[in-house]
């Protein structure tokens, strides 16, 4: 193998490998753990799935049985080289999904805080007003 073709073969390894995302499986439990208001060991991620770009889509489940549709964005091998690696991870952005059941089977609370008006967020989930 010459010269020429090393060069040009590393090269096209290093474009296919820049699209990918780069956080791994503890970052994406850890910003998911901080967006749905649970501990990392309290749910399972699946259906992880990555778009061109770093966009990382996928589904948790928690234990109690709520079901939420994630996404996040995650900085490429590309982006990171270009930035020198201060390309930062987005945060985890995540919508529970309707029908999805809590502990014995009980519908969910409602989406409105005890406090009265407006919407249920993680943080008043974590506070315990919904």
């Amino acid at each position: 193998m010459s010269i020429r073709q090393i060069t040009s073969l590393t090269m096209a390894l290093a474009l296919l490998s820049g699209c990918a995302a780069t956080i791994d499986q503890s970052g994406l439990e850890q910003r998911t753990a901080q967006a749905i208001g649970r501990s990392p060991g309290q749910f399972t991620i699946t259906n992880r799935s990555e778009e061109t770009g770093g966009r990382i889509n996928y589904t948790v489940h928690t234990r109690d049985g709520v079901a939420y549709r994630c996404y996040m964005y995650s900085a490429t091998g590309f982006q990171k080289a270009m930035s020198l690696g201060q390309t930062p991870h987005s945060d985890a952005i995540c919508t529970a999904m309707v029908g999805s059941q809590g502990r014995g089977g009980q519908p969910r609370p409602s989406a409105a805080p005890a406090t009265g008006g407006g919407e249920c967020n993680a943080l008043l989930r974590a506070a315990g007003r919904c």
